[in-house]
């Protein structure tokens, strides 16, 4: 007797593995916006991704400075076993250097910033000290060099302070800023369009029809896209049939650089996107050994690139998160594609089948140690919205992972890693 097997996910000998699925969409990676360049200044180029290497015009810091409020001295004048007493000769500030050299036996008082005078090589804290008119001891024992920031230390003239490609976040366009670059070279917005199906689907705000669901997922994706800087474009819900997907998709393809669709890739009688696009070109492939998410399609229509989402929110979301997201990136010229996953320790039991991998919503918890420990989000369908703003990120198992163990440690992907 055969045994039923609640899982729809059972079946994977004949399912892709994600390993497979992004090295085929990192080989179809082409910089589409390549020749689409403008100059932004420093204040509007937050998120866009860098169009050339950006290298520094100068030192920076550009002179020897203190790090500390206290006194500019040469090391040579002090003792290792006795204080010292030395004469103040003058005064630098932040932007007011003292402007003559420092003479054996003297000190010049110092401010954070402030240039180091000719002369001195180290900085004593002024809390240090004991200071009485213009005189200031010094007590012994004293490094060489303490204090004092070199010039050059953050970055040197002719050095490639950042790189094509990146992604500009405000740090950055903080150090662009310390270089002396007013404006930076970025990309043109990669164009998206996004398309729900289904006939099932309304658009929140209006009566809803009976068997009808409010589209959450075009909410969601947009609001993804327009985080990693491309342009997107709503082009709303596409009814479940097979001429009115194509044209859909055929009139789409020619304004945008990628479409992204949700629903309607699977193998139903209502599932009419996969026969859509290989009417108007080609898919990489579209069954995968992932949960949630094996109906996951990767392709071309026309000159745009294609992926086509499931239906369900979490299995939607989930799958953009890593997979739509890195072709995202790639497409705009990005070259840091891969998210960071961190190390925690498990709260929960789990098994899994063998071949498949497979992403739990977890939320972070601290252990009494301090080290965070990931709890599972229940119940685990791929319907629940609710459990992707009630968790901090995903829990991934690899294809050859059958069991967790709580204690046990796994790979944890926040939300805010991909998230943007």
């Amino acid at each position: 007797m055969n045994k039923l097997v609640d899982d729809c996910f059972n079946q994977v000998g004949d399912l892709m593995s994600t390993a497979e699925a992004l090295a085929i969409l990192r080989q179809r990676i082409v910089t589409v916006t390549q020749d689409r360049l403008e100059q932004l200044p420093l204040a509007q180029a937050a998120g866009r991704i860098l169009a050339a290497d950006l290298v520094s015009t100068m030192d920076v810091p550009p002179h020897d400075n203190s790090a500390v409020d206290g006194y500019a001295l040469r090391h040579e004048d002090l003792s290792d076993d006795d204080p010292v007493e030395l004469t103040v000769q003058g005064r630098a500030a932040a932007g007011h250097p003292y402007t003559g050299a420092l003479e054996p036996g003297g000190a010049v008082r110092i401010f954070t910033g402030g240039v180091m005078p000719d002369g001195a090589d180290t900085v004593v804290m002024q809390e240090d000290v004991t200071a009485q008119d213009d005189r200031v001891t010094i007590p012994p024992g004293l490094k060489q060099g303490a204090n004092r920031r070199h010039r050059g230390e953050d970055s040197r003239q002719g050095d490639i302070a950042l790189r094509r490609g990146r992604r500009l976040r405000p740090q950055d366009l903080g150090l662009a800023a310390s270089l002396g670059h007013g404006g930076v070279t970025v990309f043109r917005p990669l164009r998206v369009g996004v398309f729900s199906t289904g006939d099932e689907l309304a658009e929140p705000g209006g009566e809803l029809p009976p068997g009808a669901v409010y589209d959450a997922n075009r909410y969601v994706l947009t609001a993804l896209i327009a985080g990693l800087g491309a342009k997107v474009t709503d082009l709303g819900i596409l009814p479940d049939r097979l001429d009115a997907v194509r044209e859909g998709l055929d009139r789409a393809s020619r304004g945008q650089d990628l479409l992204l669709t949700s629903g309607g890739v699977s193998v139903g009688d209502e599932d009419h996107v996969r026969g859509a696009v290989e009417s108007l070109g080609h898919l990489n492939f579209w069954r995968l050994a992932i949960k949630p998410g094996r109906p996951l399609a990767l392709g071309q229509v026309g000159d745009a690139a294609f992926v086509g989402l499931p239906g369900n929110p979490v299995a939607a979301t989930v799958c953009f998160l890593r997979f739509a997201r890195p072709l995202i990136l790639g497409l705009a010229g990005a070259t840091d594609l891969e998210p960071v996953l961190y190390r925690v320790t498990a709260g929960f039991d789990y098994e899994k089948k063998a071949g498949r991998r497979e992403w739990l919503r977890a939320r972070l918890e601290r252990k009494p140690d301090g080290e965070p420990c990931a709890l599972l989000f229940k119940p685990l369908g791929s319907g629940i919205i609710n459990s992707l703003v009630q968790s901090h990120g995903l829990v991934e198992l690899g294809e050859d992972v059958t069991r967790i163990k709580a204690g046990e440690a796994v790979d944890f992907l926040p939300y805010d890693e991909v998230a943007s």
